[in-house]
């Protein structure tokens, strides 16, 4: 482990969000409101720290895949530590466990709340609470190396942090790839401000919205969320760019350089379009007695459908009051979640594909032993590696399910509650059902199942092992 310059990487990272942390306080300045002082006091003591340790770099600048893992987990850890300290300084969020589950429900792109009035909260503070969500979605490192020079360290921070079985560059420089990611991110942004402006909503509401989409992390400055404009306009617009920024970023980049062929011919992308298309057509004809008629229950399906299966957690309607055959589809959408290197969670669709073609396998070869059958995906050969990587991890998500509903168990709340309560935190989703549903929050819960959900929210952005690695004597050992 080179201790220095993980230290040296950390303390970059510290003054970025130190630099981030005056984009709040410039919106609170704008306001005219006391509480824009408390993100410079954070920005100060911040900035401190990265003089004393991301200045000078070390003479061994040479990081490996262990290093890569241990700083992205630590780098979360820490902006959500020091991102939560301007609700509780300004007592907004006055408890700090509170502050922190906010936090890392807004870097982790999540949107689970415990705050029961958010629209009492200053507007720099729901802008620092959204604006996390734009961070946080493509990648607090990602976002690092598109504007400072850590190209020697950019690959195993871009393995560590980019969700998906492989991780595939754009270009051959991580650094460019990384601008690019974030050209497109930008651009899609910039786009969606537009229409929502064109749609009726003021500035302030259409880049909080936009925040919320694009990181697919669904935090709202309104208690009913979206609900709250009650427009087919922005239902519609909405829905469709949750479901674009649920899709692999690298497709956009084969558009760019007009490569269409393989963008339909890949199989994630046409599984997660189906999977959108069957579910909300059989929500749609579920819940259609409690619409006015079938266009209403499709545009209310649909808005969910996208906003679940991409993990933002935008609500237009108290969806725990849907039929049961509407809430199992919509917990399944939880698990499933988006594609691979979008900013979406979940197990990820392509994970899905290799269980479901590693099951035709094994039914094939009992039916004809001596048969040879390959598991391909997108016409590549999926190799051992990344088989024992899926599967690995699947086993990993299963046992942190579990334990989580174990200890949050002890909060004694109904079982709806407590096992979305863990699925929507640990696929990175929001809102889940019960007293945690669209319209509710998890300020009921102990501060020590916060902190469980606070774990599931990190281990579930980070893919898993990034942040169980903190915890292993393998990761601190000076060699590697």
């Amino acid at each position: 482990m080179n201790i220095k310059m993980t230290f040296y990487i950390l303390g970059k990272m510290l003054g970025m969000e130190a630099l981030l942390l005056l984009l709040p306080a410039f919106v609170g300045l704008i306001y005219q409101e006391e509480s824009a002082v408390y993100f410079v006091i954070t920005a100060a003591v911040m900035g401190v720290l990265f003089l004393l340790t991301g200045i000078r770099k070390p003479a061994n600048r040479k990081i490996y895949g262990k290093e890569g893992m241990v700083i992205v987990a630590l780098t979360w850890i820490l902006w959500s530590l020091f991102g939560a300290m301007p609700f509780t300084l300004s007592g907004s969020i006055p408890s700090y466990v509170d502050a922190f589950f906010e936090t890392v429900s807004g870097f982790t792109t999540t949107g689970s709340t415990i705050l029961a009035d958010v629209e009492a909260l200053p507007q720099c503070m729901l802008f620092w609470r959204s604006f996390t969500h734009w961070v946080g979605g493509m990648g607090v490192l990602v976002f690092a190396m598109m504007l400072t020079n850590m190209e020697k360290t950019s690959m195993h921070l871009m393995r560590a942090e980019v969700p998906g079985m492989e991780k595939d560059k754009l270009v051959p420089r991580m650094k460019e790839s990384s601008r690019i990611l974030y050209g497109m991110y930008l651009g899609l942004s910039v786009i969606l401000v537009i229409l929502l402006l064109l749609g009726g909503m003021n500035l302030f509401d259409s880049l909080i919205h936009m925040f919320g989409t694009a990181g697919t992390g669904g935090f709202s400055n309104y208690a009913i969320s979206v609900g709250h404009f009650d427009s087919a306009y922005i239902d519609v617009v909405l829905s469709i760019f949750m479901i674009l920024f649920g899709v692999n970023f690298g497709l956009y980049f084969l558009l760019l350089t007009r490569e269409f062929k393989p963008v339909w011919k890949n199989e994630e992308l046409r599984a997660y379009l189906l999977i959108i298309t069957i579910a909300t057509l059989l929500i749609a004809v579920n819940i259609n007695g409690d619409y006015p008629n079938f266009l209403q229950s499709v545009r209310f399906s649909l808005f969910q459908v996208a906003s679940i299966i991409t993990t933002t957690g935008f609500a237009t309607t108290d969806f725990n009051y849907w039929p049961m055959f509407s809430k199992c589809i919509l917990m399944t959408l939880m698990v499933i979640g988006a594609c691979a290197s979008s900013t979406g969670g979940g197990i990820k669709v392509c994970r899905g594909l290799v269980v479901l073609k590693t099951i035709k396998q094994a039914v094939k070869q009992m039916l004809h032993p001596k048969s040879v059958s390959l598991i391909r995906v997108n016409d590549k050969k999926m190799s051992p590696e990344t088989l024992k990587n899926v599967y690995s991890y699947l086993m990993a998500y299963a046992v942190i399910a579990v334990g989580s509903v174990i200890l949050v168990a002890i909060d004694n709340m109904d079982m709806e509650t407590t096992i979305s309560a863990v699925m929507t935190t640990l696929n990175n989703v929001g809102p889940g059902f019960g007293v945690v549903g669209p319209m509710g929050s998890f300020a009921d819960y102990s501060a020590f199942s916060k902190i469980v959900f606070s774990f599931d929210m990190l281990v579930g952005r980070l893919e898993i092992f990034p942040f169980l690695i903190l915890f292993t004597a393998f990761a601190w050992r000076k060699k590697f």
